[in-house]
Formats: structure tokens, C-alpha cells, sequence
């Protein structure tokens, strides 16, 4: 994901700050090391930082369903990442470097939003936009001139880019067979006990053995009236049974 965003800011720099110069477009630490060994204008990205985002973490799994509308397999949402890169230009007079991170400033500008089709790569195939911000004051934990610290490197105007990438993880969940028949209900309360149906919600007699009122614990006896302290309810078909839940009694004011 990180080198696929990489090869979109490089596209981008190239078509709208280069635009056919010989300027090029580097992605190095700059070190010391480094600005010693150029030979030419450059535009450098450097990656610093890297976060997820948990102001825009998802917790629903997203469905995934067949063209009948079935749900076939279930996928984590997708993740996204906050990608820090410090952007300077490398040239021998201070003039052109500031020329550089104009054009950049305002190309960044234009795009404070990257839709799929001007991404690259698999970022392209996934239906989320990237957001972008450009030139923020820093947070508290995070200085400019720590980093040059850290870099060996002596201070140079820079803008800080910061950009919220999706990343969509490699792991899915298949969804068991789906449920295709009507339930039915059965309720076994002693004398004059009925059962419906799932299309129809009417009651209609039915006829209880001996052996479903000796399953269902707190029936009354045959014949009698008593009030039933807990029912059987059972789901499904005789064939093949769904889930028995025990009904209690609730006793009406």
C-alpha cells in the first residue's frame, strides 16, 4: 500500500510540479550523505511517520452477497493509515528551491482529495478516496526540527504532507448456507394447544402426544387447565428440527 501511494505522489510532482523539467523526484532520507552525493535539482518526499488513524476506524464487517442477494462471505472493514512525508526541493539557489515548494504547496491544494481513478495501482481497484493535507501546524509530539535533528542534517524550509490512505485487508469470513425454509412453531401448553404457522400468523389446532407434553417441563396434566409454567417452543420441520427455546410462563395483569 505505502509504495503503491508512493508511485501516485510520484505521478502527480511529476505531471503537475516537474511538468517536463529535469528536475527529479527522490523519496531518500535527507542526510548529509545524501545532499553531498546529488548532482541535480531534486524534489524529495521523505516518509517520517507512520499511524493508523483511529478517529476513522470501523468496526462493521462488510457483506459480501451474490447477484441473488444472498450473503456469501463476510471481510473486516477497511483500515486507514496516516502517511507523514516531509517535502523539500534540492537545488543550488535558494530562489528555485522556494520556486519548487510553491508549485508544490498549490498542487497539493488542488488535491485535497484523491478519488480512485487518479490513484494508481491496487489503490485504484478499491472504491475509497485518499485525503490529503498539506502545510498543518505540527502536533505537540512531533517537531520539524527534531526530525532534522534525528536526520543529521541542517534545517531547510519544508512542507509537511500528511496523507489518509485505505488499506483493505486480505482476510475474509465465509457466511454459512442460508436458511431457505419457513419456520414452525409448535407450542405444547397442555389441553386445547395450537400452533402457527410463518406465512399466516392464525392459530390452529394441533395435536400434542403424550411424549411432547412429558418433554415439556411444567405441563400440565391432560385434561386439566392449570396454568403452564414453562412451554416448549420448537423450530423448524419434523425432518429436520431448529433450535428448541423454553418459554416461561408470564402471568397477565
Amino acid at each position: 500500500m505505502i509504495e503503491v501511494f508512493d508511485e501516485t505522489l510520484r505521478e502527480l510532482v511529476r505531471r503537475e510540479v516537474v511538468n517536463g523539467s529535469q528536475v527529479e523526484i527522490a523519496f531518500d532520507a535527507p542526510t548529509k550523505e545524501w545532499a553531498a552525493r546529488r548532482n541535480a535539482p531534486v524534489v524529495n518526499l521523505y516518509l517520517y511517520d507512520i499511524r493508523d488513524d483511529v478517529n476513522l476506524r470501523e468496526v462493521q464487517f462488510e457483506e459480501v452477497r451474490d447477484p441473488t442477494g444472498r450473503v456469501i462471505e463476510r471481510r473486516p472493514p477497511v483500515r486507514r493509515f496516516r502517511l507523514s512525508y516531509m517535502v523539500t526541493a534540492w537545488t543550488q539557489r535558494p530562489e528555485d528551491e522556494h520556486r519548487l515548494l510553491s508549485a508544490c504547496l498549490a498542487t497539493f491544494l488542488r488535491h485535497e482529495t484523491l478519488a480512485p481513478r487518479e490513484l494508481t495501482g491496487t489503490l485504484a481497484q478499491q472504491p475509497h478516496h485518499v485525503e490529503i493535507s498539506i502545510a498543518m501546524p505540527p502536533t505537540e509530539d512531533r517537531s520539524i526540527a527534531d526530525t532534522w535533528t534525528a536526520l543529521g542534517g541542517e534545517l531547510k524550509p519544508s512542507l509537511d504532507l500528511v496523507a489518509t490512505v485505505p488499506f483493505v485487508v486480505d482476510q475474509k469470513t465465509i457466511a454459512g448456507p442460508p436458511v431457505l425454509e419457513e419456520p414452525r412453531v409448535r407450542i405444547s401448553a397442555g389441553a386445547g394447544s395450537t400452533e402457527r404457522g410463518a406465512s399466516s400468523g392464525r392459530p390452529r389446532a394441533a395435536s400434542v402426544s403424550e411424549s411432547q407434553r412429558a418433554a415439556a417441563p411444567g405441563t400440565s396434566a391432560p385434561g386439566t387447565s392449570a396454568p403452564v409454567a414453562e412451554e416448549t417452543v420448537v423450530g423448524g420441520s419434523d425432518s429436520q428440527r431448529g433450535r428448541i427455546i423454553h418459554v416461561r410462563n408470564v402471568k397477565r395483569q
